[in-house]
């Protein structure tokens, strides 16, 4: 240890002796009540404003809609039509699947349409026939019958035909696999040459980027709020700020387009989406977001500086100047941040002065202080710049 940490400690030590024996000494019933001098503090004077209030949140962007390309025919991959992370729009053809084995099928279906058709027509003919030889008596009437029925069932023929040309042109239409949506497409899972059956594997994915949003877990107060919009109604969706993780603030504007229809019972807070528009592609899905929402119309509150604000298990308090300059312990009920200061719910009064700076040097409610006045939002303004700042408001 060197002389100067010798001698740092040692006055330590000699002056929580003497603080001791003096509290001794009061303690003991002696004539003199010991008295801790005053402790230097900086306080401020609560702030009262009109606050738009804000809630903070954490989230990750996720897609409105995000899709699995899969074949609906098999076959093998015979050209792929895409750029791999290329913006797509819906119906875009991303996939060709080798079709000769479909286009004979149709050309076969069509081919027995044609048939079925021809045997239509001639079993009509008979019928027509059959019926005016048996208005002529002479024809029975269960050769009539025999002959319409065969020109019923050449007909249901015909519509079973049909049916088997739609189909064989629907397993073509299949050997094309588009996009179902717009967005950016992923890579291309299969290549060409490769092998594929109805449903499997996953060719590739897409992703709806604009708009997109963020989701994440709200509070009971927002599930309040949009309920009590919802039963004044009120149609507007309220107002939500979010930022990246790598940028200052809050800049993009979205709203919020969903809360969902119960708490978490486990964590007190409830799934919801905020939406922003997405033109230059900024977001991408998976990107943390931060995210405040707009508690409301403004309203009148009272602000602190956070520096203010400690911490007792569970509590949060201040300390103010009370009677006679001496220290006030205030349990304080907190709201949201707004422009770096703390919105106090309840616990504070308009005119109280908070001991911002300054606070470890008091140790227990009642103990003197020696108060000088700085602004709340700049606690640390230094002594001489404060005053001035005071005279100039005063006047003086």
């Amino acid at each position: 240890m060197t002389p100067s940490h010798a001698l740092s400690a040692a006055s330590s030590r000699a002056a929580l002796l003497t603080l001791l024996t003096a509290m001794l000494a009061a303690c003991s019933g002696g004539d003199a009540a010991f008295e801790m001098p005053p402790a230097e503090v900086a306080v401020a004077r609560v702030v009262e404003r009109d606050v738009t209030r804000w809630y903070g949140f954490s989230g990750r962007f996720v897609p409105i809609e995000a899709v699995e390309v899969r074949p609906r025919a098999g076959g093998y991959i015979a050209q792929v039509h895409f750029t791999d992370g290329a913006d797509v729009e819906a119906g875009a053809l991303l996939f060709t699947i080798d079709d000769r084995e479909y286009r004979a099928a149709l050309e076969a279906a069509r081919a027995d349409l044609a048939r079925a058709v021809s045997r239509r027509d001639t079993a009509k003919v008979e019928a027509e026939r059959t019926t005016k030889l048996a208005a002529a008596k002479a024809a029975s009437a269960e050769e009539l019958e025999q002959r319409s029925a065969e020109a019923r069932q050449a007909e249901a023929d015909v519509r079973a035909a049909e049916a088997r040309v739609r189909q064989a042109e629907l397993n073509l239409e299949f050997t094309r696999v588009r996009s179902p949506i717009s967005g950016r497409v992923s890579d291309a899972r299969v290549r060409v040459g490769n092998l594929v059956g109805p449903g499997e594997p996953v060719l590739t994915t897409v992703v709806a980027l604009d708009p997109i949003d963020v989701a994440f877990q709200a509070d009971e107060r927002v599930y309040l709020a949009t309920r009590d919009a919802a039963r004044s109604g009120d149609a507007g969706a309220p107002v939500a700020r979010v930022g990246l993780s790598t940028e200052d603030g809050f800049p993009h504007a979205g709203e919020l387009v969903f809360v969902d229809n119960a708490l978490d019972p486990m964590s007190g807070t409830v799934r919801a989406r905020a939406r922003l528009a997405n033109p230059a592609r900024l977001f991408s899905p998976g990107l943390f977001a931060r995210v405040r929402l707009m508690g409301g119309a403004p309203a009148r509150a009272l602000l602190v500086h956070p520096q203010a604000i400690q911490t007792d298990q569970d509590r949060k308090y201040v300390f103010i100047v009370g009677e006679g300059n001496r220290a006030e312990r205030r349990d304080l009920v907190l709201g949201p941040e707004v422009d770096g200061l703390r919105v106090v719910e309840s616990g504070l009064a308009a005119a109280d002065r908070v001991v911002v700076v300054g606070v470890r040097r008091i140790f227990f409610p009642g103990m003197a202080l020696n108060p000088r006045e700085v602004p709340m939002d700049r606690p640390d303004t230094p002594p001489h710049t404060a005053a001035a700042a005071a005279s100039a408001a005063t006047g003086g």
